[in-house]
């Protein structure tokens, strides 16, 4: 029932409304001084009583318009049914009532709105009921019809007039609310779109991170096997097994620093792997014991966007991540053994085909339940493009994704 209000609002209410209650009062007594409260209904002593009452009412009303639309309007109507029933004329202090209705149409609830509304209308009808109907019952004598016709007349446009101006205090009170919702709407707006641009962002990062993390131990744990094999053998593999473990943990750990750096600097996305780094990731795959082969055919002409050479690069990182975790065992122990790596470079679209044979361990569809796969289609689905993935029925795992060159080559 009452809204929340700062105490700087309130006081400004609580000033107005006693400004306008002294206002009103001097303007209510002032003139009747020397003829009296007029009134049809009680004396004079008793209708500057109830004037004095109905303009502290009034002002009352004033005061908690903002902090309590209803309590206000239900002040007011009983204000000015006292003020009928003593036959008091219009006061001052009925300027209030403007205000009254504005605050209902402004700040009321959607039942207060709607009987601020109604108010206007209703008072309109009771405020010429009380001037224009004792006026024509009082006439003595026989009516003449023009002075029926008269009185109608006059009828008409006192309800005319005062529905206008009741109205227009409610209806700029509606424009008002209309764009306090406006503004309302505009801020939960805004709020939402920050919240999904910070939740894809978490999710891009936590992409990345996957991709980085999986594939960094993925090498790292084949290097590690590889030179726990040849550790008594050949002391000299075991050794650039070792270097390949340092110089691996060392790129993601920077990689890892990036995108924490991320999170806390989210206006700027940091630098992102392209076309150009793939001969790094290709060096570490085989410094992991994989006897990698790469085909590309055709090759790419013209530019090439960021956007597809991260899709790319992403999705065969992860490809061949795969690869080491669940494939075949290949040379001193890494797992992995011959992966294919095949792109087709075409006009309008680019093609890449990742194949390796799946180890006696991993489970034919063990690699689809991991988040590796869902990362890749998401990779691919983000620039438009389509990524399938599954044995081939003859003990090889392909991943086979087609993305769209932006505006072809």
């Amino acid at each position: 029932m009452f809204r929340p209000l700062t105490r700087t609002q309130q006081r400004v209410d609580i000033v107005v409304a006693a400004l306008f209650g002294l206002f009103a009062l001097a303007a209510t007594l002032i003139p009747w001084t020397s003829s009296g409260v007029g009134s049809g209904v009680v004396d004079e002593r008793v209708a500057a009583v109830v004037a004095v009452l109905l303009t502290a009412a009034y002002a009352v009303a004033l005061a908690l318009r903002r902090r309590s639309p209803a309590l206000a309007l239900a002040i007011s109507w009983g204000a000015a049914l006292v003020q009928m029933a003593t036959g008091l004329p219009p006061l001052p202090a009925n300027l209030a009532i403007f205000a009254v209705l504005y605050t209902t149409a402004a700040y009321g609830t959607r039942r207060v709105f709607w009987a601020g509304f109604a108010s206007a209308l209703g008072g309109a009808a009771a405020m010429t009921l009380y001037l224009i109907v004792p006026g024509f019952v009082q006439v003595p004598g026989d009516r003449e019809p023009s002075s029926v016709a008269t009185h109608v007349f006059a009828f008409v446009m006192t309800f005319v007039a005062s529905a206008l101006a009741l109205l227009l205090a409610w209806t700029i009170g509606a424009l008002v609310r209309t764009g306090i919702r406006a503004r309302e709407n505009w801020h939960a707006q805004q709020l939402a779109e920050a919240e999904a641009a910070a939740e894809a962002q978490r999710t891009r990062i936590a992409r990345d991170m996957h991709d980085v993390v999986a594939h960094s131990l993925a090498v790292v744990i084949a290097q590690a096997d590889g030179a726990r094999y040849a550790a008594a053998a050949d002391p000299d593999a075991a050794a650039s097994a070792l270097g390949t473990i340092s110089q691996t943990a060392r790129v993601a750990l920077a990689d890892v620093r990036m995108l924490l750096t991320q999170l806390r600097h989210t206006q700027s996305d940091g630098p992102q792997p392209s076309l150009a780094d793939l001969e790094q990731l290709y060096a570490q795959v085989r410094a992991a014991g994989v006897d990698l082969a790469v085909e590309v055919d055709p090759m790419p002409r013209g530019e090439t966007a960021a956007s597809l050479q991260l899709a790319v690069y992403r999705i065969l990182q992860e490809a061949l991540t795969n690869a080491l975790r669940h494939g075949a065992v290949g040379d001193r122990g890494a797992r992995g053994g011959r992966v294919d790596v095949r792109f087709s470079w075409h006009d309008e679209r680019v093609e890449v085909v990742v194949t390796n044979p799946i180890g006696a361990a991993a489970a034919p569809d063990g690699a689809a339940r991991g988040h590796g796969l869902i990362g890749m289609r998401e990779r691919a689905q983000l620039v438009g493009g389509t990524l399938e993935a599954g044995p081939d029925g003859a003990g090889r795992f392909v991943v086979r994704a087609a993305l769209p060159r932006e505006g072809g080559a």
